[in-house]
């Protein structure tokens, strides 16, 4: 038998006005209702979607639904509107638990009643209202007022909080046209717990009169089927640009971080989609930048890319310091950025120099730490929205790099490989690192998963390149090392000399002289906490 809150339990008719009850044969049924709902239907502001003409489109529904918003915010300051009495309560629900702040759209109730005596002498008019739109028509429906005040805060304050209103049998709401027909899905909800629509644009206008009407279990179920539509990047856009009392609401969020979601993994090679990601607007740049899987070059081209946008959306750069300081800079990882660009970082006019110089400082810290602390931090951000110290997948890998000018122009690079990474690389892939620098010269390091000399068995070795083609050369000692346990020095395995001219590399194919699979074996000397670590050390031959 089911269990019966007697809070909600109304013994003259037998029932439980319970939030899951399902009394949909009770909607708009005078033998169960206790109260009539007079809807006053108002003409749509111009541009905006009527009864007569369905939004077919979530472009056409995201157009309009701007347009009557910003038609409401004009109306509900006009100055030559008869007293109104806006009822907007931030009690939380009896339902869910949860209420809803700064709604763009006030709710205004009304009761169908004569004034007398000082009231009437102080009142233009026997009728409160939201604006003096002419009445189009009228729907009266029977409600019961145990049941939606049991959905909705505002309803439950209508009719409690002592108010001449609540003590009325005849409550009136005036609504757009365009509204229509969402509310009426929404009051059969609030009988029913489901819905007769299914369109995108139909159900965010169900969401849009939930929210309004604070009925958030409405919400939750809107949002749910939203998320079982495909999603599309128009779809996803629109879901991120909902009002801010809507994206406030815990019901939304699912639907929200399913649009961030679909949106970074569309659009993780943003190279693929350069026009497409130019012209999308701040809330899917930000979707994008948020994720972890972001297929970039590196950091260095992220902080690129966030430039370009930045400069082609905000021309002016009071706007776009703006812009980058409270929104767009916090998913700049600025760690896994090279030193040369967080030089560039200090001197670009587009930062605050403030914040510029802080968030250098901090990245220049990091690098700093040791390895297995710089895991630790990585780990501790993890749980947060806070990304700055978790490493993306970057198309090259971040090395650690430290530069010698004297005795010799010198730099010693530091390379860290998964195993996973490594993993990956059979039977015949290859994986780059970032560009570093050794007298004006850019390289970088290369680990293949080869076959050896004598193309007997697949083995891991590793690379030194130089990136400029042409005519260059440039000679230069160099030695690969690797180490097997933590507190152990790098141990050479191989060194020698080459003379590099453009686009030349010079390496080892078998750096460990074992197979793969001893390489990879569990008990493997080569990986430490599941990390494979390398280092290069390269000196400039005079």
């Amino acid at each position: 038998m089911r269990e019966t809150n007697l809070d909600l339990f109304d013994p003259r008719t037998g029932m439980d006005y319970s939030p899951n009850g399902d009394f949909g044969f009770a909607f708009n049924d005078s033998n169960f209702s206790d109260r009539v709902l007079r809807i006053e239907i108002v003409a749509d502001p111009p541009e905006s979607c009527s009864d007569g003409d369905t939004c077919l489109s979530l472009a056409n529904w995201d157009r309009h639904r701007k347009r009557r918003r910003e038609d409401v915010k004009k109306d509900n300051v006009s100055a030559g509107c008869p007293e109104e009495q806006i009822l907007n309560s931030n009690q939380p629900e009896a339902d869910d638990g949860v209420g809803s702040e700064n709604q763009d759209e006030e709710v205004v109730a009304m009761i169908d009643e004569s004034l007398s005596g000082d009231e009437a002498a102080n009142s233009n008019d026997s009728n409160w209202s939201m604006d003096c739109s002419t009445v189009l028509r009228v729907k009266t429906l029977h409600i019961s007022s145990p049941i939606l005040a049991a959905k909705s805060p505002f309803f439950y304050k209508l009719f409690s909080n002592g108010m001449r209103e609540s003590e009325q049998r005849q409550v009136t709401l005036r609504i757009n046209a365009s509204e229509e027909a969402a509310l009426m899905e929404l009051l059969n909800f609030m009988y029913s717990n489901t819905l007769s629509t299914s369109s995108a644009p139909a159900l965010l206008d169900v969401l849009m009169a939930a929210d309004k009407f604070e009925v958030v279990s409405c919400m939750r179920y809107c949002s749910r089927l939203l998320r079982n539509l495909p999603m599309t990047p128009e779809s996803a856009l629109l879901y991120l640009e909902l009002p801010s009392s809507v994206l406030m609401a815990e019901a939304v969020l699912p639907l929200t971080d399913a649009a961030k979601q679909y949106l970074a993994a569309r659009y993780k090679d943003i190279s693929k989609f350069q026009n497409e990601v130019m012209s999308l607007p701040l809330a899917g740049i930000e979707a994008i930048l948020s994720s972890d899987e972001i297929q970039m070059a590196s950091e260095d081209a992220v902080y690129d890319f966030v430039l370009k946008w930045a400069r082609t959306h905000y021309p002016k750069v009071e706007e776009r310091r703006e812009i980058l300081g409270s929104r767009l800079g916090r998913f700049i990882r600025f760690p896994y950025m090279t030193c040369r660009k967080l030089k560039k970082v200090l001197q670009c006019n587009d930062f605050d120099h403030e914040l510029a110089s802080k968030v250098v400082l901090e990245a220049l810290f990091f690098k700093a730490e040791a390895p297995h602390r710089q895991r630790t931090l990585a780990a501790e951000e993890s749980a947060t929205t806070n990304r700055r110290f978790i490493e993306r997948a970057y198309k090259y890998r971040p090395v650690k790099v430290v530069e010698f000018e004297l005795p010799r122009q010198q730099c010693v690079v530091y390379l860290d490989l998964k195993r996973e990474e490594c993993v990956n690389l059979f039977p015949s892939g290859r994986v780059y690192s970032q560009a570093f620098h050794l007298g004006g010269q850019g390289f970088f390091l290369s680990a293949h998963c080869n076959m050896d000399q004598q193309s007997s068995f697949h083995c891991f070795g590793l690379f030194l390149g130089m990136q400029e083609k042409g005519s260059v050369t440039f000679e230069v000692d160099y030695e690969f090392a690797a180490r097997s346990k933590p507190t152990e020095e790098y141990i050479s395995k191989y060194k020698g000399s080459y003379i590099f001219t453009g686009g030349k590399a010079v390496g080892y194919r078998n750096l460990f002289a074992i197979p793969w699979n001893t390489f990879l074996a569990e008990d493997s000397l080569f990986f430490i906490n599941g990390v494979l670590h390398l280092r290069a050390e390269l000196t400039i031959r005079h």
